[in-house]
């Protein structure tokens, strides 16, 4: 604001008056009081903006990386933090606790129950050269978390392209050592786990701060062009599958009861050998016996085996006929077996 006045000239050997200077003073500014309310509002604005810009608040899922003229100096959790004001410190907010997601080979249009993607135009990430020289459709997604903010802002220029870059490095690496058969249908799962070790291991070698929660592989097919010849291929080796399947079924069903009745037949020939052998060692003993006996006593021996034998003879009979010895000969009048009267009874009625 400018100011009229001036000091008295010097050499007049007199003081000036202190009070008829402030008077004139007063004179010369009248908007004083006008200038003094506009400084308070100056004031009240100031304090607005150093207390606005003094506090940071941090989500329950965030991480805050407080830059003092552009240097790191620290890290703060969730919650209320104070910080120098007037951009002299700035807090960055990193979403630490959040799962992120890239697509490989198509995108998310629009998420919910039934999700719908996009396909087109992403043949560059997706279309792949297998070891047997076979190209493939792969399509995956790759989940990932923030596990160190400092090192994500500054230890990496762009961590998500390093992210989408180093994903697709890996898969392909991986999927050209494989032949297009163990991509499509039996290493799917075996894939997404080495292709999830490898990209972790990658990422913590360029410090990015980056944790991989999962590697998924979404879809693998051939590519359109060739769609028909893979399924007719594919169909061919089920129906292989299937008759080899068959054939091990009917090889289970059949050896396994030959084999059970081979082990029964040599059971019962080895089980008949013993029964034989035994017997013919019992006979062989007892004919030993019986010799024996004959030797000792031969009349003995004599009459008993006549008498053994002409029982087990009259155990077999149904009617027992005593004769004189002296007899030669007798007529047979009478059918003397009750079976042929009863027979010849029936006849005659």
């Amino acid at each position: 604001m400018p100011m009229d006045w001036t000091p008295p000239p010097r050499g007049t050997g007199r003081e000036p008056d202190l009070n008829k200077v402030i008077s004139d003073i007063r004179d010369k500014m009248p908007s004083f009081k006008k200038a003094k309310g506009l400084w308070v509002v100056v004031l009240i604005v100031a304090a607005i903006v150093l207390g606005s810009t003094s506090y940071y608040t941090v989500g329950p899922e965030e991480n805050g990386i407080i830059l003092r003229f552009g240097r790191f100096v620290r890290e703060s959790g969730p919650g209320l933090h104070f910080k120098l004001p007037l951009g002299i410190e700035q807090a960055i907010k990193v979403k630490t606790g959040r799962v992120f997601k890239e697509e490989f080979g198509f995108r998310g249009i629009s998420p919910g129950i039934r999700s719908r993607f996009s396909e087109k135009g992403f043949s560059d990430e997706s279309l792949m050269l297998t070891g047997d020289l076979n190209v493939i459709e792969v399509k995956w997604i790759v989940q990932y978390k923030i596990r160190d903010p400092r090192l994500w802002l500054f230890a990496v220029r762009d961590p998500v392209a390093a992210i989408r870059d180093l994903s697709e490095s890996v898969m392909r690496q991986i999927v050209g050592n494989r032949l297009s058969d163990q991509v499509l249908t039996l290493q799917r799962v075996e894939i997404a786990a080495k292709a999830q070790k490898e990209l972790q291991t990658l990422l913590d070698s360029y410090k990015t701060g980056v944790q991989i929660v999962t590697v998924k592989l979404q879809d693998v097919n051939p590519p359109p062009p060739v769609q028909p010849a893979f399924n007719e291929v594919n169909e061919a080796r089920q129906q292989k599958e299937r008759m080899i399947n068959e054939a091990q079924e009917a090889y289970n069903r059949e050896v396994p009861k030959a084999l059970g009745e081979a082990s029964r037949v040599v059971t019962e020939a080895e089980g008949y050998s013993t029964e034989k052998v035994n017997r013919a060692q019992g006979e062989a003993k007892r004919f030993e016996d019986v010799l024996a006996g004959y030797l000792t006593a031969k009349d003995v021996t004599r009459r008993r085996l006549y008498l053994e034998a002409m029982q087990r003879m009259i155990k077999n009979a149904e009617k027992i006929y005593v004769l004189d010895e002296k007899v030669r000969g007798m007529l047979p009048l009478l059918n003397l077996s009750p079976k042929a009267a009863q027979a010849q009874d029936k006849g005659v009625k």
